[in-house]
Formats: C-alpha cells, sequence, structure tokens
C-alpha cells in the first residue's frame, strides 16, 4: 500500500470558505426566474419552496451549491424556472439576511415576505395557559 504523504485529506485540499465577509454584487432575476422562500427541505438535495408569483415549486439544489451553500427553511433563494414543468424549478442562489433585505428595499421582493435573520424566530407565545379541570371526575368516569 502507498505511505501517506500528504498534510490531509480531501476536505483540506477543498479549502476553506474564506470569502465570507466579502462584499458580492446583488443579483436580480432575469425572465424565467424567480424569487422564493424555502418553506421545507426534502432531503437529497431538494426542497419545496414558495415562489412570491404563489405558486408552491419542488426545486433541487444544483452541484455548484450543494455541500457547499448550506440553505435552511425561510432562506430566500432565486430560482431558474423550467419551461416545461411548471411545478418545478433550480435553485441559482441563495441570499444572505443582507441581501434580502436590500431586496426589500428595493422593491423586489413584496412587503409580506418575512426575513429570518437566525431561523429561530416565531410569533408564538411563551405561555401556555390551561383551564382549570377536574381530573378526578374524569379518572372516576373510566
Amino acid at each position: 500500500m502507498p505511505k501517506n504523504k500528504g498534510k490531509g485529506g480531501k476536505n483540506r485540499r477543498r479549502g476553506k470558505n474564506e470569502n465570507e465577509n466579502e462584499k458580492r454584487e446583488l443579483v436580480f432575476k432575469e425572465d424565467g426566474q424567480e424569487y422564493a422562500q424555502v418553506t421545507k427541505m426534502l432531503g437529497n438535495g431538494r426542497l419545496e419552496a414558495l415562489c412570491f408569483d404563489g405558486v408552491k415549486r419542488l426545486c433541487h439544489i444544483r452541484g455548484k451549491l450543494r455541500k457547499k451553500v448550506w440553505i435552511n427553511g425561510g432562506d430566500i433563494i432565486l430560482l431558474g424556472l423550467r419551461d416545461y414543468q411548471d411545478g418545478k424549478a433550480d435553485v441559482i442562489l441563495k441570499y444572505t439576511p443582507d441581501e434580502a433585505r436590500n431586496l426589500k428595499a428595493y422593491g423586489e421582493l413584496p412587503e409580506t415576505a418575512k426575513i429570518n435573520d437566525t431561523g429561530l424566530e416565531d410569533d408564538y407565545d411563551e405561555t401556555i395557559m390551561f383551564d382549570d379541570c377536574d381530573d378526578d371526575d374524569e379518572i372516576d368516569d373510566i
């Protein structure tokens, strides 16, 4: 067997993603493309997204984004629509929360679009109120 002479394996050679802090140019949609918000991750490089034209589509994450750009529920993405299948689309780009806010400010996204910074924000009350009920009567009936 050959002797390992390197310093690490495939993942080290791939390199770290060091361009996180660099500002990139904001990409707007063209014809045949649509903005969408991820509703559900399905696995196997697929997700379900609600497009801002009102259609729910099954989307495929293209190979350039898979395992490099992590997409979560609630993210704003750019989809390439298919001419031959209206119910399916391809993910072209994932917008950062700052980019999504800029798109909303430019009027590209509707005002009703919720942009999640952390993905953990919920509009639910944390307190739960229970009605008073007699447990003894219900237990006796059983």
